[in-house]
């Protein structure tokens, strides 16, 4: 739990500096002290590939030089971060989700190339990966909602609304993946309907701990870790996003005082899945820092 004394803004940005990659820092700079979006994309380059996709666990759970979907769906959320998910940039990393597609024009999670490189033991490694809404959904949801327009999208897209029509049984992660494809979609009243329905699924399967105080009450998902829930805020991470329809006011006020909560006393906030390498938890909670701080900024929360 957070402890008392300083600011959480002040808090996390000693943890920031302490235990964050040059990435994060410069992230944090941009979006918190005002600082120039320029050293972020600088960082950012540094894991970029020849063939225009992203690698060197820039996404913690995908270690090794070779470019797989994850990172570079992380590398489109910086760069909209900073205002820049346009131009060449995006043209490069656009050929680069072409050629990794598969039949359906779409992405898989993880290529395998991966193989001989660590990955987290929950990212299945297979010979064809199927496409999946997991790794597609946020990738175009992004694009489109950046009014970026390439031929890949045509069919990625198409993709998307049949993975997200035929969504029956799920999980929260692609849960977040499908809503995050429906805020960008171009086809609003089509997503406002999609995003009812997901809306209805993730109360009747129980996929958001809707009351904190009695998260013991609610399943884990299969292969999720002890303890690895997802609250409405993880859904809405915005006012603006279709889910903040799906929870009360009283729902997603809870979820926020929770989320402010979970500060640690060194100021950064935990991460709650599957840790397997002393790495990759190190690289995640700034990561999980930042998400929070922006979630608690765009709901008004005050940071100090």
């Amino acid at each position: 739990m957070a402890g008392t004394g300083a600011h959480p803004l002040a808090r996390a940005e000693h943890f920031i500096w302490l235990t964050a990659r040059v990435l994060e820092q410069r992230r944090f700079a941009h979006r918190f002290l005002d600082g120039d979006p320029d050293p972020v994309e600088t960082a950012l380059t540094a894991y970029r590939n020849e063939d225009g996709g992203y690698a060197h666990a820039l996404e913690p759970d995908l270690r090794g030089p070779v470019s797989q979907p994850l990172h570079t769906a992380h590398a489109l959320g910086v760069l909209d971060s900073i205002g820049r998910c346009e131009g060449l940039r995006v043209e490069r990393i656009c050929r680069y989700l072409s050629d990794v597609s598969t039949k359906e024009g779409a992405l898989p999670a993880l290529l395998p190339s991966q193989r001989g490189y660590p990955a987290a033991p929950f990212v299945p490694l297979v010979d064809d990966p199927p496409a999946e809404l997991l790794a597609t959904g946020p990738i175009v949801g992004l694009l489109h909602r950046n009014e970026v327009w390439h031929a890949w999208l045509f069919r990625a897209t198409d993709f998307c609304w049949s993975a997200v029509d035929a969504l029956e049984q799920s999980h929260p992660y692609e849960i977040e993946a499908a809503i995050a494809f429906l805020d960008g979609a171009p086809d609003r009243t089509r997503a406002e309907r999609a995003a009812d329905r997901l809306g209805r699924l993730v109360r009747g399967q129980r996929l958001a701990i809707l009351d904190p105080a009695r998260r013991a009450e609610y399943p884990v998902a299969p292969g999720y870790a002890p303890g690895e829930h997802h609250f409405p805020h993880d859904y809405a991470r915005t006012p603006g996003s279709l889910a903040r329809r799906w929870f009360s006011d009283e729902e997603l006020e809870r979820s926020l005082d929770h989320l402010a909560a979970e500060q640690q006393e060194d100021g950064g906030w935990p991460v709650n899945w599957r840790q397997w390498a002393p790495g990759t938890t190190l690289e995640g909670r700034p990561l999980v820092t930042l998400r929070a701080l922006e979630t608690l900024r765009s709901y008004g929360r005050p940071l100090g």
